[in-house]
């Protein structure tokens, strides 16, 4: 991945941190890695543990962020979270799978959009 992808990453995780807590959700953990792989955010809202997926884009020329968290990836961040829950020890406890579309184009305000609920743990 090329330098400017990664601050563009960065960027894009922020904004998204500073959106949702500004929507009230409590940032539990950033970058959560395990072997299996990576989650963005994890969160609390309203007592719901919430795995967050951000995408970021600096245009359109590749559609919109979201149409990046295709089947593959939304698997995998099912996976991470289940070993997540086990490793904490929170197995029996409401969860959900939230994602954040942030784009940001050149000379314009980034816009941010929460999509609640993006997928489900199955």
């Amino acid at each position: 991945m090329t330098r400017e992808r990664l601050s563009l990453g960065r960027r894009g995780e922020e904004l998204a941190c500073a959106y949702l807590q500004s929507c009230g959700y409590k940032i539990i953990e950033r970058n959560y890695r395990s072997r299996l792989g990576e989650i963005d955010l994890i969160a609390e809202e309203a007592g719901v543990l919430v795995f967050v997926e951000v995408k970021t884009r600096s245009n359109l020329n590749f559609g919109h962020p979201l149409e990046g968290i295709g089947p593959l990836k939304r698997r995998k961040i099912v996976v991470v979270a289940q070993e997540y829950l086990a490793s904490t020890n929170r197995v029996d406890i409401n969860c959900r799978f939230d994602a954040v579309s942030v784009l940001v184009e050149k000379g314009k305000d980034p816009e941010i959009e929460i999509v609640v609920n993006a997928f489900e743990l199955k």
